[in-house]
């Protein structure tokens, strides 16, 4: 792992970024405003958005991920492109010897996340997952209000996001997106980091097909977690025409009181009191995340989120793929949050 003595302001880390959508929007601006830093170029799915993007953040417009691996003014790839291929890249930039940052999920396919690991170990290099939802106001005040319900039983967590008409974009498409609790895998990976590892889980999905293959208009997958502290968990994810209502509702039930969060609003609810509880800004995150790996790799300090607590997460989620497509209760006695069997 490279220390404060090769990246410095006179000497800032070289950055090769994928992708042009919002979350590479955001990295670039995080990127140019640290002095550590330098983003050399960048990548994306067209010519003309690349082209636009690197005019917009003073990079080199590039016309594929190898371009960037290969090139050797680049120390670190950020990966913010379709999750079908953020494990082929990521596996590239560590075989050559880059530094990864990667939007989650790190792969679709949880042995190739193990993989990844394996191969950032053996290089000697950062292997960085972001759950900047870890970061969150909500996950905070989640986190720091747990104490106060007592023994945890029951959580209940629901994210639906209409959109009509839905759009014809990877995050439709079962091959590109992944299964929807992996694609979305920040609702599985708050559930772990709170309440640990995971007994089973069952899974019931429903999609809403179009005449295209491989894209729908509207999915929702609902899913049970029984943890192996007790703890059962329901979680709900849908997006796409078929909804109306937006839906972000977090409920957390203790035998000493109740936490409910709806949006930016939470409450601590105790016989007939209900507490208000401050629920702080999603603002600033990915700038916070990108901090933070900037510090890491300068200073050494340590990140809030390591790659086996992903790559955990993501074994859990193809759980509730393989429990979906079976119909069965997939149990995952053996497998520990560092995502090993």
């Amino acid at each position: 792992m490279q220390t404060s003595t090769d990246f410095s302001a006179n000497s800032p880390l070289g950055v090769g970024l994928v992708g042009t959508g919002f979350a590479a929007q955001r990295r670039a601006e995080a990127l140019q405003a640290d002095e550590r830093s330098r983003l050399v170029a960048v990548t994306g799915h067209t010519s003309p958005s690349t082209a636009n993007f690197a005019q917009t953040h003073q990079a080199s417009p590039r016309d594929s991920p190898q371009q960037l691996v290969s090139d050797p003014e680049i120390d670190l790839i950020t990966i913010c492109t379709i999750n079908h291929d953020h494990g082929a890249i990521a596996h590239a930039a560590l075989e050559a010897g880059k530094h990864v940052v990667v939007e989650y999920p790190p792969a679709l396919d949880p042995a190739q996340a193990q993989a990844l690991i394996t191969l950032s170990q053996t290089q000697g290099k950062l292997l960085h997952v972001e759950h900047i939802e870890l970061l969150g106001g909500l996950h905070q005040a989640i986190r720091q209000s747990l104490p106060k319900i007592g023994n945890a039983f029951y959580a209940r967590y629901v994210t639906i996001n209409p959109k009509r008409p839905a759009p014809r974009r990877w995050t439709y498409s079962r091959a590109l997106f992944g299964f929807p609790l992996s694609g979305a895998l920040s609702r599985i990976h708050r559930l772990t980091n709170l309440f640990g590892t995971v007994a089973s889980v069952s899974c019931q999905p429903r999609f809403w097909e179009t005449t295209e293959p491989d894209y729908y208009t509207a999915c929702l997958c609902n899913a049970q977690l029984r943890f192996s502290n007790g703890l059962i968990a329901d979680l709900t994810y849908g997006k796409g025409e078929t909804f109306w209502q937006r839906n972000r509702t977090f409920e957390l039930h203790g035998d000493e009181g109740t936490l409910v969060f709806d949006g930016e609003e939470g409450s601590l609810v105790r016989e007939e009191e209900k507490t208000p509880i401050e629920v702080g800004s999603r603002r600033g995150l990915f700038a916070q995340d990108t901090k933070m790996v900037l510090d890491h790799l300068t200073e050494g300090t340590p990140l809030y989120v390591t790659p086996d607590a992903s790559c955990y997460a993501l074994k859990v989620a193809d759980a509730a793929r393989q429990s979906a497509e079976t119909g069965e209760t997939i149990y995952l006695v053996g497998v520990g949050k560092d995502g090993n069997n």
